[in-house]
């Protein structure tokens, strides 16, 4: 069955390793993050965005997150990306989504807190941890798109957030992006490590595609909980399914491209979790 984020968090913050968060966008990319997840022994998040939740529906993606969760022995959790807002919040809830994230960080602070209390109030009352950010992470991806330089998050305004808010983790910002980076981003790792210190709840890397293992490990021992990858699963999908078709007409059963999509995202998934320190966690 689905879990919530909310144990296997706190486990890998006392274990001092992250959790996984995966944007899936297809039943193969679900059934390939699972199935890493279930041959690692790891627990795992998948994720949608609002751009992903509008094509596929927050009922289809469900229901298909939650029948693969029915047939592994590892936590599985179905999380909201990047919730837009109060309405999209609701409607996830009611849809059976074990976790979910309120995204006020283009807000200045005040508007971000009232927005991210009222999220929490209605999640926590049906059992369901939230995640919200303070400070924000750059880029675009998924329909996301926030083209201002990235804002690094001030670790007073994120232990302030946090005794306001209640929420049960927190997306900072320390040089990341969403997307593939255009230059090599400096990571302020000493500031996530302030950060970490004032605040007691799990912290959030969002934008890890294209960050070297060295940089992701460091975060991780400066207070990284869980980490989002997204945009390396949709291009090594789309790729593999490229090279499957190309200088060939013949190929009609969409079976057998997508299967190799599905592998790929497999091979890249057991070695974020490997990366991770998640292995065998379960």
């Amino acid at each position: 069955m689905l879990a919530t984020t909310k144990e296997m968090l706190l486990k890998a913050q006392a274990g001092k390793y992250a959790v996984c968060a995966f944007n899936a966008e297809n039943m193969e990319m679900a059934q390939a993050i699972v199935q890493a997840a279930d041959a690692l022994r790891a627990p795992v998040i998948i994720q949608t965005t609002p751009s992903t939740a509008q094509y596929g529906g927050l009922h289809v993606l469900y229901a298909m997150v939650s029948a693969l969760a029915k047939k592994t022995g590892v936590p599985v959790a179905l999380h909201l990306d990047h919730g837009d807002g109060f309405p999209l919040i609701c409607r996830a809830l009611r849809e059976g989504y074990t976790s979910v994230m309120i995204d006020g960080s283009r807000l200045q602070f005040d508007q971000n807190a009232a927005l991210t209390i009222q999220a929490a109030l209605v999640a926590q009352a049906s059992g369901v941890p939230i995640e919200a950010e303070i400070g924000y992470v750059g880029g675009k991806e998924d329909g996301l798109s926030n083209e201002a330089k990235t804002g690094l998050t001030d670790p007073y305004d994120a232990e302030r957030f946090v005794k306001f808010t209640g929420v049960d983790s927190l997306a900072v910002g320390i040089g990341t992006a969403h997307g593939f980076y255009k230059q090599k981003p400096f990571i302020d790792t000493k500031r996530l490590a302030e950060i970490n210190s004032r605040v007691g709840v799990p912290l959030v890397l969002h934008g890890a595609t294209g960050l070297s293992d060295h940089v992701i490990v460091d975060c991780i021992s400066n207070g990284i909980c869980k980490i989002n990858f997204a945009t390396e699963l949709r291009a090594v999908f789309t790729e593999a399914v490229r090279l499957t078709l190309s200088g060939t007409e013949s190929i009609i059963d969409t079976k057998k491209y997508l299967s190799e999509g599905r592998e790929a995202v497999f091979e890249l998934a057991k070695k974020k979790i490997v990366l991770s320190g998640s292995k065998n966690k379960v």
